[in-house]
């Protein structure tokens, strides 16, 4: 493994195009969430898949699909980011989250299930708090009991962040922006319920919400009970499948009168509801969710609202490309 090009800020956000031992490239992210300070909360952004099958309308790094990362490759990447602030080990912030959230539908790797089962071993982390988010794909459902122990054995008590990646309420533009056979609502909830523990965060509903895409608080009640579920609105990121699939950000977070309305909504249905918003800083570094430099760096019409850091070492990843 070695890294063969890197973009970002150290005080928000460093995405690295790393290099695999067979020559495929992957991303991964740290991240900090100014103003809070490092010794907080101090995140991490992994790839679990060689591109990713699902496709995802909104997301650029679905442009291919050349297969799972195993274990190894995983760690490669947190191994990295953590020995370059903490070479013993000793990860120190009081929130360390690993989110699985850079390249690849999680779920869809039994590997993911492995280095969750050994992360706690691996680094004297007394703030893991691991992250997956997931738009549930039906060919997965084999995966969902073994994490669901494996939440038990060793993330009880809030040490879990876990994500049903929803995006609208609308079932048939549900099927538009992720096109492969997903878990029906029904079936979400189900498994929701398993899930959570007296105890544990709320299980989260997940809306990067486009504009014209319901996120209907009717909708929610009718499957997710809001003492186990809570709604987590952000903006949809810049990226280029976004806007090849004409679709926008309903979240402006500088108009917040547009989207007030939603929010209230959900919190009179009796959701609690996190409303994310990032650095914006983040969308120009390209470190955002759904963003993946290579797309960008292959791109001959740039967008405007996203990636516009200088990437160190570029000409190589465009030589090796």
């Amino acid at each position: 493994m070695k890294i063969i090009a890197s973009t970002g800020r150290e005080d928000v956000a460093v995405v690295y195009i790393m290099e695999l031992s067979e020559g495929r490239k992957i991303e991964c992210v740290e991240s900090l969430k100014p103003p809070i300070p490092m010794e907080k909360k101090w995140v991490l952004l992994v790839s679990t898949i060689y591109g990713c099958p699902i496709k995802c309308k909104f997301c650029d790094a679905g442009d291919f699909y050349k297969g799972m990362l195993s274990k190894q490759d995983m760690f490669d990447q947190i191994d990295f980011m953590v020995d370059r602030h903490f070479p013993d080990r000793i990860v120190t912030p009081g929130q360390f989250k690993i989110q699985f959230a850079r390249m690849g539908e999680p779920i869809l790797n039994p590997a993911v299930l492995e280095v969750l089962d050994e992360l706690p071993f691996r680094y004297k982390a007394p703030g893991l708090m691991p992250s997956l988010s997931t738009i549930a794909p039906a060919g997965a459902a084999k995966y969902f009991d073994p994490l669901l122990e494996i939440k038990k054995r060793h993330y009880n008590r809030g040490n879990f962040q876990f994500q049903f990646s929803i995006h609208t309420t609308d079932q048939q533009l549900r099927d538009k922006l992720m096109p492969v056979k997903k878990w029906s609502f029904t079936q979400m909830a189900e498994y929701g319920e398993r899930f959570y523990q007296a105890g544990d965060r709320k299980i989260t509903l997940n809306f990067a919400l486009a504009k014209d895409q319901p996120a209907d608080p009717d909708v929610l009640l009718r499957f997710f009970d809001p003492e186990k579920f809570l709604v987590k609105i952000t903006p949809l990121n810049p990226t280029y499948r976004a806007v090849e699939n004409g679709l926008s950000t309903y979240i402006d977070p500088h108009e917040k009168s547009d989207y007030l309305g939603v929010i209230e909504n959900i919190k009179n249905a009796g959701y609690d509801i996190a409303l994310s918003i990032g650095e914006p800083e983040e969308n120009y570094i390209g470190s955002n969710c759904g963003q993946y430099l290579k797309t960008h760096l292959n791109s001959e019409n740039k967008i405007e609202n996203g990636y516009r850091y200088q990437i160190v070492n570029q000409e190589e990843v465009e030589q090796t490309a």
